[in-house]
């Protein structure tokens, strides 16, 4: 049978946390003192598979219906305010992250963020980064109604662009749940293993290709279009 080629490539949607900024581990803790605040005690490495998620994903993994309309909102106000006053300080960029953008730009193709995080902290990257100047726009958990994996942050950013098709778009993330949205949106996706998920995982979800972080995929651009269009 004949291979088509795909559409072209015209615009990338990054995921935020694990992808552009080293911000992961610190979900992870502000989760568990959170949970522990409320009298629930959960192993690390569970709290750390469900990372990615928002928090109206995350909630339901381990709180019964019960505990989530009796304490969910407000632990995940605790969590949130934990997290933005001893964490979101601490939080550093991935190397290149500019620069990587600043090439995507130069290539003539327009760059959305799409994030399972809050819009505060979403803003509060894109400064860290120095990005503003870079980005048409960015979409977050609290524009959409449900987080990833449901693919509605990345349909919702991809709105934001008139006249570009999801086969048109490249989703760039770090976790599975990244992944499992692109593929129930339609999207193509790569990923980078810098949040901390094993490349096996990421194949397996649908990752495309795999990069380390956003300095490898720099490195990597022009062999990436070339790929992309003949795929």
């Amino acid at each position: 049978m004949e291979k088509h080629p795909q559409p072209p490539l015209r615009v990338f949607i990054f995921d935020l946390d694990g992808t552009l900024v080293d911000s992961n581990e610190f979900h992870v803790e502000s989760w568990d003192r959170a949970f522990r605040h409320f009298g629930k005690n959960f192993p690390r490495e569970k709290l750390r598979s469900q990372i990615g998620k928002g928090s109206d994903q995350y909630l339901p993994e381990f709180l019964t219906p019960d505990e989530i309309e009796r304490f969910g909102k407000e632990l995940d106000e605790y969590r949130s305010n934990v997290f933005k006053q001893e964490y979101l300080p601490r939080v550093q960029p991935f190397p290149q992250v500019r620069e990587l953008f600043q090439r995507i730009r130069d290539d003539r193709k327009p760059i959305v963020l799409a994030t399972s995080g809050k819009e505060s902290e979403s803003k509060h990257y894109t400064k860290l980064l120095g990005i503003d100047d870079l980005i048409e726009a960015q979409t977050t958990a609290d524009d959409v109604e449900k987080s990833k994996p449901a693919p509605d942050v990345f349909t919702a950013a991809l709105a934001k662009l008139d006249g570009i098709t999801a086969a048109e778009a490249l989703i760039v993330g770090d976790t599975r749940f990244d992944f499992e949205a692109a593929g129930k949106g339609g999207f193509r996706a790569i990923g980078v293993t810098c949040g901390g998920t094993d490349e096996r995982v990421l194949r397996e979800a649908g990752a495309a290709v795999i990069y380390r972080d956003p300095a490898d995929l720099l490195a990597s651009y022009d062999n990436l279009i070339t790929k992309l269009a003949g795929s």
